[in-house]
């Protein structure tokens, strides 16, 4: 039933109505503290909404994320040994985050390397989250307007915060990637100081506004599957700022007091590849790795490791083999021996 509320009630009918509304306010049941939001909508930060156990020490963790919108994205986890979140007591481990490139996904590295049979990883949690298919590790522009997707704001924030909370991860943390996340690796450690305590790039975009050529292949990655390639980081001459913002090149400095490994090959026929094979994107990030090579070295870094092999293209017969020459450096700013080997 409905009650009659006079519309302009008296002194004393405002008194009742007051008491009233103070009855019906204290008596109405709460709200429960984690009851879902209206369909679509999600809780501020990351959840992990269902987990996969795919392969042995493999855990896929569906998480949902507020940087990309209420969407939900895959990360998969290699798990060390001895690893239990559920334990009261549990450990956090060292962690390294290995990063996708351009066109892969978040299970690049376990499909197509050895990274999980490597033994002097057994003590580590290696932390492979999904980034887009051309994310680019970066909250996107999106014409000044930002918002969905916001991929470095979903890794540095809302999935670290969740990993070392409920998975294990400790604050101990290194960084490396291919490509796209070679690229990505970079700007994580150089833009999050602290966060990384070293990092690792393979045939990375590490000065993507080295001249035309580079700026003209990133933007024809930023349009792909019918992206505007406007959205990621603006046009490169009117939001110049926001690309030297996402430039491993002008972002030097800020590597310069932690190790760096970069890697890659000149684009041409190498031994692990068919032969009179040749790769232009190798080749142009050969020229992008040597050029930041060069500015760490006039900023002072001095834990800068490089291997510029040579003959190589773009390809994941060189990754594997990178990585694992940068472990050493890895694990030893993780503090672990990895004296396992392979």
């Amino acid at each position: 039933m409905i009650a009659h509320v006079p519309t302009v009630p008296t002194p004393l009918g405002a008194r009742i109505l007051l008491v009233l509304a103070v009855l019906l306010a204290t008596l109405a049941p709460a709200a429960p503290a984690l009851a879902a939001g209206p369909p679509g909508t999600a809780r501020p930060g990351a959840e992990v909404v269902a987990v996969t156990q795919v392969a042995e020490r493999q855990v896929d963790l569906s998480v949902r994320s507020t940087a990309l919108g209420g969407r939900t994205v895959e990360v998969r986890l290699l798990t060390p040994d001895g690893w239990n979140p559920h334990e009261r007591r549990r450990q956090h481990w060292p962690t390294l985050w290995l990063l996708h490139g351009c066109c892969g996904d978040y299970t690049s590295w376990t499909s197509m390397t050895d990274v999980a049979e490597t033994d002097s990883l057994r003590d580590v949690l290696v932390v492979m989250p999904e980034a887009g298919w051309n994310g680019w590790y970066s909250d996107w522009w999106n014409h000044g307007k930002g918002g969905d997707p916001a991929w470095e704001t979903f890794h540095t924030v809302e999935l670290r915060r969740l990993l070392e909370r409920d998975w294990g991860a400790g604050g101990n943390r290194v960084v490396a990637g291919l490509s796209m996340g070679g690229q990505g690796a970079l700007l994580y450690a150089a833009r999050h100081p602290g966060m990384f305590r070293a990092t690792a790039a393979y045939s990375g975009s590490a000065h993507p506004l080295l001249d035309e050529e580079s700026v003209d292949r990133i933007m024809g990655f930023f349009a792909g599957q019918g992206d505007d390639p406007l959205r990621v980081w603006g046009d490169p001459v009117e939001q110049r700022r926001v690309w030297r913002a996402h430039d491993p090149f002008h972002l030097a400095e800020r590597l310069r007091s932690i190790p760096v490994y970069l890697s890659c090959g000149d684009g041409t026929a190498g031994p692990l590849d068919p032969p009179g094979s040749s790769n232009a994107l190798e080749a142009d990030f050969h020229r992008q790795n040597q050029a930041l090579a060069a500015e760490l070295k006039r900023v002072g870094a001095r834990k800068v490791t490089t291997h510029f092999y040579g003959p190589g293209t773009h390809a994941w017969p060189y990754w594997e083999r990178e990585l694992h020459a940068s472990l050493p450096m890895l694990l030893g700013a993780l503090g672990v021996e990895g004296s396992r080997g392979r």
